[in-house]
């Protein structure tokens, strides 16, 4: 992920939480899932109705892991590592995907 994500990673660093709003709505848009956000400059929450890639596995018969919600942690906690944003994951349903993930802005201490 931190390779994979560099330019990503490199624009959250310049741009703030828009870069990541701009690069989950691209993503959404080609994978054709449903999402909304809502944006401030400390804080990113993504709302997504269904994973699109769990509804291609379910809809296709495949089994989906029963750890499959870490991908969507570990890939967020690696987007912002060494950038001034934390994520957490406030809500997952493990039968559609559909979550709510949360980006914020460290407090300095």
């Amino acid at each position: 992920t931190l390779t994979y994500y560099a330019p990503l990673r490199a624009r959250i660093r310049t741009e703030g939480l828009s870069a990541l709003r701009d690069y989950f709505a691209q993503l959404y848009r080609i994978e054709g899932g449903e999402v909304q956000f809502t944006l401030s400059d400390d804080e990113l929450i993504v709302r997504v109705a269904a994973c699109p890639a769990v509804t291609h596995m379910r809809e296709r018969g495949y089994p989906v892991a029963r750890l499959w919600v870490e991908t969507t942690r570990t890939v967020n906690e690696a987007l912002v590592a060494d950038t001034p944003f934390g994520a957490e994951l406030l809500e997952y349903d493990d039968t559609t995907g559909r979550s709510v993930q949360r980006f914020y802005r460290r407090s300095e201490t």
